[in-house]
């Protein structure tokens, strides 16, 4: 049985809550210092380049390799539903997982109505899941 669209939302935070506390240190720990002579800013500090980094490790952890050898990532995990090829019912592995992500700027561009598309579609996918041919089922 494919996941209903709200799960797939739940799902979805939950994966961006982990990677948010990174992103909050990045801007308290590294946002724009100022220039000691001219008082003027001087622009992001390599603090705010690590966390990012590692928001962006832990994330594609998460979403890439993760949800594409399992099949869930922690959001999916905790909300009991997984990420499968659409033909085979398999994990759809890290590069496939990276590429749906990276396919997911179709369902963007058209006012993002592509996220949308699980709410009135049959196997209730998005355009990136049609692009890469996956599903997200339950279980």
């Amino acid at each position: 049985m494919f996941a209903n669209w709200i799960t797939r939302v739940g799902a979805y935070f939950v994966d961006a809550l982990v990677a948010a506390p990174f992103g909050i240190l990045a801007v308290v720990f590294g946002g724009p210092g100022t220039d000691a002579e001219t008082g003027l800013p001087s622009g992001r500090g390599p603090l705010y380049w690590v966390f990012i980094v590692l928001a962006i490790a832990l994330s594609g952890y998460n979403r890439w390799f993760l949800a594409g050898k399992t099949g869930q990532s922690w959001g999916k995990k905790a909300l009991g539903i997984r990420l499968v090829d659409e033909v085979s019912g398999q994990p759809i592995g890290a590069g496939k997982a990276f590429l749906r992500d990276l396919a997911h700027f179709v369902d963007s561009i058209i006012c993002y109505v592509g996220y949308l598309f699980p709410l009135w579609d049959s196997k209730r996918q998005t355009l990136a899941d049609k692009i890469v041919k996956t599903v997200v089922v339950k279980g």
